[in-house]
């Protein structure tokens, strides 16, 4: 029993290792390619339609690189539900400040979906001139060959292409630990995935034709699921054709972001890929490094080597690469990356539970839910406090800027968490797994091991906190090795 184990934790640790590597090697010959070598085409007349609600950190930035392409035959259709949104002076001073560039502001709440986000763009489509339609969100920063890499990967069969998102402009810590799910953890998957020709749909930047989604029933088409991209994947592959990503994904600038933001969005995410593509999404599970790390170990104990020096040596292969990725591409990475790398593959198989636990989120506001029974309860519960709170929205169409009183932004939510509650939970948890179940106990050092770096280097000020008591690391792996030792022991004196 104690060598089919040891064997199994063998092959698997080594499978989950070869397949990371992969999709490394994958992403590295896609982010490298030189330009020059990729398939020509010309960038076509497009309409570029932006969705705007609230002003985020770097929203003007953002926004701004819409007027600096270096594409000339383009339109901009800005779309919000209100006038007294908070984007709409902002868009106003930007269409003043690029006379030159043909833009709109499109005013409207028209309700024909249960996606916010999509009922903005409808009046959006519906007012685009050209047949080449791109979707951004208001958070994309395009680079000046913005349109040149969209139109670049529609090839022939391509039917949709998009990009995920490149977290950059991080401010703290918990914003370097969403690029660290963005970058090298999302967008590596996805790159690799679309490499052998097995792309989705990323509602971040969607370059469409506007004929193959007008034969599916119009933009409203992309309601039929809770997440438009999922909608749009579904929609392109029906038709034959496939979904594609740019080579060099697109940035998102972060700025400060709370634990609170940072894991409320990537719960969001789960439970929509749970629910889109189930399939595909429960064997996510086994993508971080924590479940490989610790069958690195139980092999390392069961064929008598250090599993301490076997744990260095998988996580520094591990993460290695993924430095690697990070350095080529150019995304995010500082000297502590691998660190929160590490938490984020710690945090990923809570994440994978918090997936299935729920059907319900919160976007900008609005309640929504990813089961289907739940989702017009909740967005008529949305819709109806929304009705009472502000008088209905008129639909306008600017061609030029006008004065309008600067709106308020909405003060933010009082940050749920923080830094030492973190490192406190983790310690209470780690003691606890510690005397119940020696062999969890490995993922309760990680975090807080990984919670007490993070506090030492974000607060450069505070004195330096103790060390503790007991070393995670050791009681790791004495959990984990006495299991094996027992078995071992077991199965030689029934010889």
């Amino acid at each position: 029993m104690a060598d089919l184990i040891v064997t199994a934790a063998l092959v698997f640790c080594l499978l989950a290792a070869s397949t990371h590597l992969v999709t490394v090697a994958l992403a590295l010959y896609r982010v490298s390619r030189p330009r020059n070598r990729m398939s020509e085409r010309s960038v076509e007349p497009v309409s570029i339609v932006r969705p705007v609600c609230g002003v985020d950190h770097f929203d003007e930035m953002t926004l701004r690189s819409t007027f600096e392409l270096d594409a000339t035959d383009y339109e901009i259709i800005f779309c919000a539900a209100r006038d007294d949104d908070a984007a709409v002076p902002l868009v106003r001073k930007l269409m003043a400040e690029y006379p030159h560039i043909e833009a709109r502001l499109l005013i409207g709440d028209d309700r024909p979906t249960s996606n916010p986000k999509l009922n903005n763009i409808v009046k959006g489509w519906a007012a685009a001139r050209h047949d080449w339609i791109v979707l951004a969100d208001n958070n994309v920063l395009m680079p000046s060959r913005y349109l040149e890499d969209l139109f670049r990967s529609f090839g022939a069969g391509v039917g949709l292409v998009c990009s995920p998102p490149v977290g950059s402009h991080p401010v703290g810590f918990w914003a370097e630990l969403e690029c660290a799910f963005l970058n090298t953890y999302q967008a590596r998957w996805q790159i690799a995935a679309d490499t052998i020709g097995f792309g989705f749909a990323q509602g971040k930047s969607m370059l469409w034709r506007r004929d193959i989604l007008d034969d599916a029933g119009g933009i409203e088409a992309l309601g039929a699921e809770i997440a438009e991209d999922a909608a749009a994947t579904k929609i392109v592959r029906a038709n034959g054709l496939d979904v594609r990503l740019v080579d060099r994904p697109f940035e998102q600038p972060l700025g400060p972001r709370s634990i609170a933001q940072v894991w409320d969005r990537q719960v969001r995410w789960a439970r929509l890929r749970r629910a889109t593509f189930p399939i595909f999404y429960a064997p996510e599970i086994l993508s971080g490094c924590s479940l490989p790390a610790m069958a690195a170990m139980i092999a390392a104990a069961g064929f008598d080597v250090d599993p301490l020096m076997a744990l260095l040596f998988y996580i520094g292969v591990w993460f290695g690469a993924e430095a690697l990725l990070a350095r080529v591409a150019g995304w995010q990475m500082r000297l502590h990356s691998p660190l929160v790398w590490m938490l984020r593959d710690a945090l990923l198989p809570v994440l994978w539970v918090e997936g299935w636990a729920g059907n319900t989120f919160v976007w900008r506001g609005n309640d929504m839910s990813v089961a289907k029974g739940e989702d017009e309860a909740a967005i008529s519960s949305a819709s109806a406090r929304t009705v009472a709170s502000r008088s209905a929205a008129r639909t306008s169409c600017e061609t030029r800027p006008m004065a309008s009183a600067s709106a308020e932004r909405k003060r933010r939510p009082v940050k749920r968490s923080s830094l030492a509650r973190a490192a406190g939970t983790a310690a209470r948890m780690g003691r606890t797994q510690r005397a119940l179940y020696p062999m969890p106990s490995f993922a309760a050092g990680i975090a807080y091991w990984l919670a007490s770096s993070a506090m030492r280097m974000s607060q450069q000020s505070a004195r330096p906190r103790p060390p503790p008591r007991q070393n995670p690391w050791i009681i790791a792996i004495v959990g984990f090795g006495q299991p094996i030792r027992a078995l071992k022991a077991a199965s030689f004196k029934a010889s």
